[in-house]
């Protein structure tokens, strides 16, 4: 059996009962922290949090080097933990695939996402949100500012009156992190100005969410990371209100009402 679990969002304690559960009787337990990561913990805290060898793939050994998970998935019960919800990244539906072929059980442990973080704790209404996009950093993608293919995603969501929402680049080699005020310059300098919401340390006890224009959220610290940027389309009334009295969102990007 092949179980992947998905730790949530923030730390150790992010992780469902159920998820815990698996965990511990697992036979291997093996994670992966390249797609994203707990940046309230770390490796040594959550093994010794769950009492378990936590054998850490980086994505060679996920996407390239499957053979010991799957080995381990069929002689016994195997567990693949990734930050949030593991079936987000494609890479986890392809290592799925890969255990069915070899006739290996498989199941799925959800765990809180990104994206659902962010609709609740903006207030923006979750049915609104059109398709997601990833800012890299700049230079990752053979060229500089912001690729056509997030302008395009932006664009075409707000023509749809759709909310965007965008994650950040992570790069697990540098341990860097796209900070929400250089992802607001970047989309600034690209003419996509206009409001945007930074949401930061979803999971944790105190996030922070802050709503302004994108010129000015480009100035501002919004403590460590993660981060994610949300670019909203038009604001229902509930919406609007969230925005101010959750975000600070100014009263002059919020319709009159």
């Amino acid at each position: 059996m092949l179980t992947f679990v998905g730790l949530g969002l923030y730390d150790e304690r992010s992780v469902t009962v159920r998820g815990a559960a698996a965990i511990a009787a697992a036979d291997r337990c093996f994670a992966e922290f390249y797609t994203s990561r707990l940046v309230g913990t770390d490796v040594e805290t959550l093994a010794a949090t769950h009492d378990v060898d936590l054998e850490v793939r980086d994505r060679a050994g996920v996407e390239e080097d499957p053979e010991p998970i799957l080995s381990a998935a069929a002689d016994g019960e195997a567990v693949f933990c990734t930050a949030g919800d593991p079936m987000i990244s494609t890479t986890h539906v392809d290592l799925r695939l890969r255990a069915i072929d070899r006739d290996i059980d498989t199941r799925v442990i959800h765990g809180t996402t990104a994206q659902t973080a962010a609709s609740s704790l903006t207030g923006l209404q979750n049915y609104r949100f059109g398709k997601a996009t990833t800012l890299p950093f700049e230079g990752t993608h053979g060229t500089s500012g912001v690729p056509e293919s997030v302008v395009e995603t932006v664009t075409g969501n707000r023509e749809r009156d759709l909310h965007t929402l965008v994650y950040l680049d992570i790069d697990p080699r540098r341990d860097a992190y796209m900070r929400g005020a250089d992802a607001a310059a970047l989309l600034r300098d690209a003419g996509l100005d206009g409001l945007g919401v930074v949401v930061g340390q979803a999971g944790s006890d105190e996030p922070t969410v802050r709503a302004d224009r994108l010129a000015s959220l480009a100035d501002e610290d919004f403590g460590p990371p993660l981060h994610l940027l949300v670019l909203p389309g038009s604001l229902h009334a509930l919406e609007a209100d969230a925005l101010a009295r959750l975000a600070g969102a100014p009263a002059d990007l919020l319709p009159e009402r």
